[in-house]
């Protein structure tokens, strides 16, 4: 099929069409009272396009009309999902939120007015354009009588019925031209104000800041867990004992059994269940994360200054998932050697140091790992800072994060 004619084989040009004559609905209605539309002169064309003007301004004064005129611009100037017309489901771009300022409320305004005089003009055309399709059909043998046409009907003759088919050609090519016109118009005039831009970015930003934690809270849990049931696992092999084998497995269990009932809390985040995603573990629950260090092999040992439980909790849950990644580093890239964790809680701030043995050779692994990347964007989320690396022949995370 040619390019020029595929506009015609689209439903959308004809809802356009019909959105354009829509408008001029008030203008018809308000005419029928005055000045009335039995004869009406060129003065007369003129009142009725020009009457309603301030009634339609003045509607567009409710915050509920530009939500109105949005909705019917998306549903008749759009092809959308509902048209399944392939390719054209994006976002037409225009705002279904009522008007917020008087600067909305102008711009609906001037929406109004265009589709009221655009429609009018369209109703002319439509009226004049198949008017002249009829009397050329008639003006076959007889003379045509005059019904008011703009465009002047050839004398009778017998071809005059062929030139019934170009009056329709340029009424559907008007409705082509003005369909896409009205579009472009609805997207400048109906289309999110500054207001409203802002804030789809910002939910846009907390969308991804989200999705950016979920992915944190997996790699971590699940990394953590693996780690773990790989180092035991191993573990359990090169001792060859059935006593260290049954401890090994009931800590890969353990591990596995938190990784999953984590692994449900961010599953019911995505799904976006209507129960809240609760129950995050905090450094309060740290005992089992330290077990499972030491089930491996390690030698933790940990030392708490202050009150855990004053500490805010999106301090404490952070903590508890930086010193997860820390303690996975250690076991990843060191094996089972000692550590040691300090925990210190003042009137300002949490304090908390990982420090191990560098693993043999003494070269730092994993420095840029998605893992030590996490915790200092874990940190930097809540106004503290973290730092990563060797220190005086050890391997040291620490973390500062303000409580306020």
């Amino acid at each position: 099929m040619p390019h020029f004619l595929r506009p015609l084989t689209r439903a959308v040009t004809y809802t356009r069409w019909l959105h354009l004559l829509i408008g001029s609905a008030i203008a018809l209605m308000i005419a029928f009272v005055y000045p009335g539309l039995s004869d009406p002169s060129y003065a007369d064309w003129a009142l009725i396009v020009v009457q309603p003007v301030p009634l339609v301004a003045a509607a567009a004064l409710l915050p509920s009309m530009r939500r109105a005129e949005g909705l019917q611009a998306r549903l008749m100037l759009f092809p959308g999902q509902h048209a399944r017309v392939p390719g054209d489901d994006e976002d037409p771009g225009v705002s279904v939120a009522p008007s917020a300022s008087w600067r909305d409320r102008g711009r609906t305004a001037a929406w109004l007015v265009l589709r009221l005089e655009a429609g009018a003009a369209g109703a002319f055309c439509t009226v004049q354009l198949l008017g002249t399709m009829l009397a050329l059909l008639g003006a076959a043998s007889e003379p045509a009588e005059d019904p008011g046409l703009l465009l002047p009907v050839p004398a009778p003759n017998w071809t005059n019925p062929l030139l019934a088919p170009l009056p329709v050609l340029l009424l559907l090519a008007l409705a082509v031209v003005a369909g896409r016109l009205m579009a472009a118009a609805a997207r400048r005039l109906l289309g999110p104000s500054p207001v409203e831009r802002l804030a789809a970015l910002e939910v846009r930003t907390e969308q991804l800041l989200e999705r950016n934690r979920i992915a944190r809270e997996l790699h971590d849990s699940i990394g953590h867990a693996l780690t773990i049931a790989v180092v035991q696992a191993g573990a359990a092999k090169a001792a060859a004992d059935p006593e260290f084998t049954d401890r090994a497995l009931d800590a890969i269990a353990d591990t596995g059994r938190a990784a999953l009932e984590d692994l449900e809390r961010v599953l019911r985040v995505l799904r976006e269940d209507a129960r809240p995603a609760s129950g995050r573990p905090t450094l309060g629950d740290a005992e089992r994360l330290l077990d499972s260090a030491r089930a491996s092999g390690a030698k933790v040992d940990i030392e708490v200054t202050g009150r855990l439980e004053r500490l805010p909790g999106p301090v404490t849950r952070e903590a508890y998932r930086m010193l997860q990644e820390a303690l996975t580093n250690v076991l990843r890239h060191a094996g089972p050697v000692p550590v040691r964790i300090r925990l210190t809680v003042d009137e300002a701030a949490l304090v908390m140091d990982v420090r191990n043995a560098l693993p043999a050779g003494g070269e730092a692994t994993g420095r840029g790992g998605s893992g030590l990347r996490g915790i200092r964007e874990r940190a930097a989320l809540l106004g503290g800072r973290a730092t990563t690396g060797p220190r005086e022949g050890e391997w040291q995370v620490h973390v500062e994060l303000p409580l306020g």
